[in-house]
């Protein structure tokens, strides 16, 4: 069995659960969800061909994931008819959302489905900040993934938080888009 194989393996079984959530992050339907997910790992697979430790198994992971999971979105029809928003946009949009602190698991599931909904009309870039964040993320290992410096990385998360805090805060007009 060669090392890819093995490194992939061990990958797979520990990060399955966040490739999971990082997969609803991005595709709302489950039938795209499991197909986004499946090109991950295949994705994942290849490139541990070509992994040099340059950087922790850690950030590969989370860098591949994103990288399919926003390619797999630009390319994707249903991505032209989703009305993707800005922060900008998403500031002045009318949301679901609900605030009640005595929560049931009914209502905390549907809690849950509203910051899924809310995180995938967010742009393929601020999704993908948010939701390395969501995974327990640091600016640094976010900016380190993404690109972008640890300073913009930890701006923007605070911006993304701040806003869907006020839209859970706030309710709104029930938006099933």
């Amino acid at each position: 069995m060669s090392t890819q194989d093995d490194t992939y393996r061990e990958v797979a079984r520990t990060y399955s659960a966040p490739l999971e959530r990082l997969a609803r992050a991005y595709e709302a339907r489950a039938e795209e969800r499991r197909d986004l997910l499946q090109e991950i790992h295949i994705a994942l697979w290849r490139s541990f061909a070509g992994f040099d430790g340059r950087c922790s198994v850690r950030t590969w992971v989370y860098r591949i994931a994103h990288n399919v999971a926003v390619s797999h979105i630009l390319r994707s029809r249903k991505a032209r008819s989703l009305n993707l928003l800005s922060l900008e946009e998403l500031e002045e949009s009318k949301l679901s959302a609900a605030s009640n602190s005595d929560l049931g698991p009914v209502e905390s599931r549907q809690l849950l489905r509203a910051l899924y909904a809310m995180i995938q009309r967010l742009t393929p870039a601020d999704r993908q900040i948010i939701t390395l964040y969501l995974e327990g993320m640091d600016a640094t290992s976010i900016g380190e993934i993404t690109g972008i410096s640890p300073g913009y990385a930890a701006t923007k998360i605070h911006r993304i938080k701040r806003i869907l805090a006020d839209r859970f805060r706030n309710g709104g007009d029930h938006d099933n888009g």
